[in-house]
């Protein structure tokens, strides 16, 4: 019997049929459009361009402007690169045009596809974001795709790390700017972090088309970006603290693997306080449940998070004495993200490495709200269904399953499960030798790097010659990648999702042609090419008889998407292909979350060793356990969500009121206003309204009145004056402080006396804001405990969050006016024994200098001794009379290019005038 939504698919088809259908319309428009845009010539091609903008300024809309600007970017295309796109990457560009994700399948050119929409949204000059996983694809897409923007008169920018201010400004005025995630997002928060609008490289957020979007949007949404400075150093009680940890046994500590969390237990607190007494940690009348106790306990509870769930080899890896994390969705290494909260450090002292000092958040958003600013985003990837309701949660996305251009000749087996992993592996290394033989390439996933160098030695052992590709050797990637589709070619990849590279059957013509013309210089390009893809045909026909790519991985992992993306390797095209799961019980998945009910199955079956069972149950079975974890992944990313979302409405006041601030050419009104509230909180306070004359505290107003607007007024005398009021003396205290703030402008000049105002804001709320993220902080790891009394952490985070704010901006208001009413202008003595300090200053520098250069010049000495150099090539001197280190006053008024008065030799804005 079929089921009414059975009948309702077979008659209306599915939502996803209905929107592909919707599309076709549309794409037959594009292609009526062909012959017209065929006949111009590339000058009547680039016209086009301001055409359309042209219609575009009028109002004419986007959605109107969608079959010609397709049209014109198609032909663009084809004469650029050779490439004319098919209905189905149309198709895909309209999806991407409309807001939604387009899921094309690996080999689709998704790169191509990604052009026509943002072509479109760029006639708009609002600019338009290609968001990547990494830099090299960023770099890669960009250069590729800017000869087809190029001959439609677009310019095209590439953001990347370590990039140029100028440079970096320059790519995000293009009309489309290729970066990645983590580069978008460090920039919003840098930016935010600017003293002048000049100097601020985004330009808005007006439409992003987000490649690998499942990666970017979900997988690394765990955890937030976070800009942050250094703090001070704890080397010392990391390395104290983490030589305890060995001595812990099973008893003392509780891990869960499912949470990836891990306490203490009573027994285990009670053994540390005892080692942590003797080590002298401790005072011997302090316990761990002390208020004092509070750093020890953290560090204590970092370092057995480093021990127990962080593995090297699987979580980092050590290399050149650094600690470097390693993406566990794509197997790369994260160059300088560093594990936040003290975490980091515990694993350096566990490894024995150089201990970083720890850092204090200076600025910090989600991806989640990162990208949710854009007026309209998009994304494309090869695998999103699985997470369709996530992405239509958080961000508003639907998900539209694109047609493939050509059928799926794929054939995907169903799971080997052993009972070992030894019987495992010797399945896996077996399977590999007989496509090896017949010449089939193999593209074994693994989830480790520990897992693949483990099947390289077997490999090695069963002489079968392989390439390995994990973070150890992710310089060779795009070389290895592209000799992955050789014949008998055997290639080792830790978790392979989000390569961004295509294994071409019988190999990468391009790459091989690079790799000839290196070898021999002076040979005939057109020669090499024409040799080599005359060997290509032989090859690629050889793989395509021998079943094209097999895909085998060794572990199911947590995420059927991260499954689905190494599964689709294989099979671009319509190329034959074959993919088979490799799995035991002994597997991470199965020994976790695999169901009591799979042993069950197992058992039923029956299984002898060296033997494999292959059944649909199990592929059911393990399908649900990986949709169990998934949805626990998707709650933890939504309750991070919600915490930042209270953050984040305060992070977007306090942006806008930094970028108010940087616009207005005269704030003196804002701090008028500052003032005159703060005056009002100050009376207030003091002298309440409609309370007694006698029940005023006149002396504390007084207190109040010199320490914030810095005068000295009768506040005393007007108190017993007759019949005044706290309304009278709120209108004296304004006058007063108005009258004072207006000789102090006129004694520094308008124009300095505006500029003046606008740096003590900037740098008062960015002082605040860094305060504040800090309590936030700290709140946040507390307010889980609440639950405990019955009461809901996130309404008490909520609660407590928005009072904070309040406390931050009353706070803001009394220091913005107590800077601003301490300011006076240099005597003309001071600023003359200021000239004669920084003179004196530079003199001992460069006398120092001098030494140094002749101490070096003494070679067997110097050469001998390099460490007595040191102290010299450093470029010290004495300080200047009368620093005193805590106390700024004494450091005069330096320039932020001058030399610091403490005597360091370096630029005061690179030492004590470091903001």
């Amino acid at each position: 019997m079929i089921g009414i939504g059975s009948l309702a698919k077979k008659v209306f088809g599915t939502p996803n049929d209905r929107k592909v259908k919707a599309a076709r319309p549309l794409v037959e428009k594009i292609n009526a459009l062909e012959p017209e845009v065929q006949a111009l010539d590339d000058e009547g091609l680039k016209a086009r361009t301001a055409a359309f903008k042209e219609r575009a300024a009028k109002g004419e809309s986007l959605d109107d402007l969608l079959p010609e600007a397709f049209a014109t970017c198609r032909e663009a295309a084809k004469r650029a690169l050779g490439l004319r796109a098919f209905d189905v990457q149309l198709m895909g560009g309209i999806f991407l045009h409309q807001g939604n994700i387009a899921e094309m399948k690996t080999g689709e050119g998704k790169t191509l596809v990604a052009t026509f929409p943002a072509y479109l949204n760029a006639l708009s000059g609002k600019g338009v974001h290609v968001v990547t996983v990494n830099d090299y694809l960023a770099k890669r897409d960009a250069e590729w795709m800017s000869k087809v923007y190029g001959a439609l008169g677009l310019t095209t920018g590439v953001v990347y790390p370590q990039q140029p201010e100028a440079e970096k400004k320059g790519a995000y005025a293009a009309d489309i700017t290729y970066a990645t995630n983590n580069e978008l997002g460090f920039d919003y928060l840098r930016d935010n972090m600017k003293a002048d609008l000049s100097q601020m490289n985004q330009r808005g957020h007006n439409f992003a088309i987000v490649d690998e979007v499942d990666s970017i949007l979900i997988d690394e949404a765990r955890t937030p970006l976070i800009i942050s400075g250094p703090s001070q150093d704890r080397s010392d009680l990391y390395r104290q603290v983490d030589l305890l940890i060995p001595e812990l046994t099973e008893e003392h500590y509780t891990l869960d693997e499912k949470t990836r969390g891990v306490t203490f237990t009573d027994d285990g607190n009670e053994f540390l306080e005892e080692r942590l007494h003797r080590a002298g940690i401790l005072p011997e009348e302090q316990t761990l449940y002390d208020p004092e106790s509070t750093t020890v306990v953290h560090h204590v509870n970092q370092a057995l998070r480093a021990h127990k769930l962080y593995t090297r080899d699987k979580d980092y890896i050590v290399r050149d004495g650094n600690v470097v994390l390693i993406d566990e969705f794509t197997g790369r290494m994260m160059h300088g993200r560093r594990l936040s909260d003290g975490l980091h450090q515990a694993i350096e002292a566990k490894e024995r490495t150089e201990i970083q000092p720890e850092n204090v958040t200076l600025a910090s958003v989600t991806f989640q709200n990162y990208f949710r600013l854009y007026n309209r985003l998009s994304g494309m990837t090869g695998t999103a269904l699985t997470e369709a309701d996530e992405f239509a949660e958080i961000y508003g996305l639907g998900v539209v399953e694109v047609p493939t251009n050509r059928p799926i000749a794929r054939v995907d087996e169903d799971d080997q499960v052993y009972r070992t992993a030894q019987e495992k592996f010797a399945g896996i290394v077996e399977a590999i030798k007989v496509a090896h033989a017949k010449g089939q390439p193999t593209l074994v996933g693994t989830t480790s790097i520990e897992k693949s160098e483990v099947l390289s030695q077997l490999l090695t052992s069963a002489d079968v010659a392989h390439n390995v590709l994990n973070a150890r050797h992710h310089e060779q990637e795009a070389h290895i990648v592209a000799e992955a589709g050789r014949p008998g070619a055997v290639t080792i990849a830790t978790n392979m999702a989000g390569r961004g590279t295509d294994i071409q059957l019988g190999g990468n013509v391009d790459m091989k042609v690079l790799a000839a013309l290196d070898a021999d210089p002076e040979a005939d390009p057109d020669a090499v090419r024409t040799r080599i893809e005359a060997e290509h045909a032989g090859d690629k026909a050889k793989v395509l008889e021998a079943g094209g790519l097999y895909v085998l991985a060794t572990e199911r992992h947590e995420s059927r998407r991260i499954d689905n993306q190494l599964r689709g390797r294989s099979g671009r095209q319509g190329d034959p292909g074959r993919s088979s799961f490799f799995l035991s019980l002994e597997d991470d998945l199965m020994r976790i979350f695999g169901s009591e009910r799979l042993d069950k199955v197992l058992s039923t079956l029956g299984m002898k060793d060296g033997e494999a069972i292959v059944h649909p149950w199990v592929n059911k079975s393990l399908e649900r356990a990986q949709a169990k974890v998934e949805g626990r992944n998707f709650d933890i990313r939504k309750q991070l969500l919600k915490f930042d979302d209270v953050m984040n409405e305060q992070r977007k006041v306090i942006f806008a009121q930094r970028r108010e601030i940087m616009e207005a050419k005269d704030l003196s009104e804002i701090a008028r206003d500052m003032r005159h509230q703060v005056i009002d909180d100050m009376v207030a306070q003091h002298v309440p309204a409609r309370a007694y004359a006698d029940q005023w505290d006149t002396e504390g107003l007084y207190a109040e009145v010199i320490r914030v607007l810095n005068q000295d007024l009768p506040v005393m005398a007007w108190a017993e004056e007759e019949g005044v009021d706290d309304g009278d003396i709120r209108e004296r205290l304004e006058e007063a402080s108005d009258k004072y703030m207006s000789e102090k402008a006129e004694a520094f000049g308008a124009g300095t006396m505006r500029n003046i105002e606008k740096q003590v804001l900037l740098q008062t709320i960015d002082a605040k804001w860094r305060e504040h993220l800090l309590l936030l902080e700290h709140l946040r790891s507390v307010v889980g405990f609440r639950g405990y009394a019955q009461r809901d952490p996130l309404n008490e985070y909520k609660t407590e969050a928005f009072q904070l704010f309040e406390t931050l901006l009353d706070s803001l208001r009394s220091d913005v006016t107590e800077r601003l009413a301490h300011l006076r202008p240099m005597t003309a003595e001071e600023q003359q024994e200021m000239m004669q300090r920084a003179a004196e200053q530079q003199r001992r520098t460069q006398e120092q200098a001098v030494a140094s250069r002749s101490a070096t010049a003494s070679a067997p000495a110097a050469a001998a001794t390099p460490a007595a150099a040191q102290p010299a090539l450093e470029g010290a001197g004495a300080p200047v009379d009368g620093f005193d280190e805590n106390d700024p006053a004494s450091w005069g008024n330096p320039g932020r290019n001058d030399l610091c008065p403490c005597g360091s030799g370096k630029k005061f804005k690179h030492c004590h005038g470091k903001l």
